[in-house]
């Protein structure tokens, strides 16, 4: 990893501890506007706690984070662009630990040498009544891979510097299920896939971290 982009992440993870953008910015795109976080931690029963993993490794000169593909299934989410992670099992100590071993699980990568940088914002997906802590790391490579084909239809290695492309972030007519109907949503377009949903939410948090540092 070169100089300036090992001091990138360290300023990265000065800025995960301090105050963070949030997800309204983002959302304002679609005029949509999420439930507040505390009225879905006071559900009944409370939502599902999962985490998930944004890697950040160089390759080829370049700061790489990695995506994945979910397989077609009947379900939420199936077919869509996330980063690795999961729920929260009873024997996990904390959601740091779920989202590493969801990545060991579903990239089947080992995570030894990540170290975990800070959490951006928290996400409340309603469809899946989950709340979503994202996880932030970096590693000297990303290690050899061994995707679980249940849970992987392709790893997607997104160069960072894509994230800041003036429009890389689109608008689209979706049905969207929570809503019942058709709506204007934001996503990312990276890699020919289209990134949306709570994954394009914790991009737009990364990518305005990575603006100001800049």
């Amino acid at each position: 990893m070169n100089a300036a982009d090992a001091r990138l992440l360290e300023e990265l993870r000065e800025a995960l501890r301090g105050e963070l953008p949030g997800h309204d910015a983002f959302l304002h795109l679609s005029g949509y506007k999420r439930p507040d976080l505390e009225a879905a931690l006071r559900q009944n029963p409370a939502p599902r706690e999962s985490s998930v993993l944004a890697l950040l490794y160089p390759r080829q000169g370049r700061l790489h984070t990695l995506l994945m593909l979910r397989p077609e299934y009947d379900g939420v989410h199936s077919g869509q662009v996330a980063f690795p992670g999961g729920r929260r099992e009873d024997e996990d100590p904390d959601l740091r630990h779920t989202a590493l071993r969801e990545f060991r699980e579903e990239t089947g990568a080992p995570t030894a040498d990540f170290d975990v940088l800070g959490s951006l914002s928290r996400v409340y997906i309603p469809p899946s009544r989950s709340l979503v802590t994202p996880y932030v790391a970096a590693a000297p490579a990303l290690p050899a891979t061994a995707p679980d084909p249940r849970e992987v239809a392709a790893l997607i290695e997104t160069p960072l510097d894509e994230l800041l492309r003036p429009d890389v972030v689109q608008v689209r007519r979706q049905y969207i299920q929570v809503l019942g109907r058709e709506a204007e949503i934001p996503y990312f377009d990276l890699q020919g896939q289209v990134v949306w949903g709570a994954t394009a939410m914790m991009l737009a948090e990364l990518r305005e971290l990575l603006h100001r540092l800049r």
